[in-house]
């Protein structure tokens, strides 16, 4: 399964923002770390605050930081929440798609299967577990 880019970002944001979680940062600091355009970065940051992972302030000392303890943002919640826009496959949109094949198509459900299975998977780890650390350079 390839998620979209957007929520790459996302994860990276709420991973870097984890490493340093008394310190906020400026969607222009994020921008320049991760070497994005700044303005993709602050449609991802806006999804991230409409999810509730994320919180922003404007102005002196302002910027942005986790909403809540890393340890309590799963990472499958997240993905669930910045993927709800793109489906797998067409006929996993929310309107259907245009399968030809649905009348007798056996696919679908395999493949929300897997989907399921590897939502799973990252219900088992938080954004805490995924943090960036100095120590994960040298791994």
């Amino acid at each position: 399964m390839r998620l979209a880019t957007f929520t790459d970002y996302g994860l990276r944001i709420l991973m870097r923002l984890a490493s340093t979680p008394e310190e906020r940062l400026s969607t222009a600091d994020l921008a320049a770390q991760f070497e994005v355009s700044q303005h993709h970065l602050t449609k991802v940051v806006q999804d991230l605050v409409r999810g509730g992972f994320i919180e922003t302030r404007r102005g002196s000392g302002g910027g942005m930081r986790l909403a809540r303890d890393p340890a309590e943002i799963g990472l499958g919640s997240v993905v669930r929440h910045l993927e709800r826009r793109f489906a797998l496959v067409e006929c996993c949109q929310a309107n259907g798609g245009n399968c030809v094949l649905k009348p007798r198509c056996r696919l679908k459900p395999r493949l929300l299967a897997a989907q399921d299975a590897f939502l799973a998977e990252l219900d088992r780890s938080t954004v805490a577990d995924c943090a960036w650390n100095d120590d994960a350079a040298a791994a």
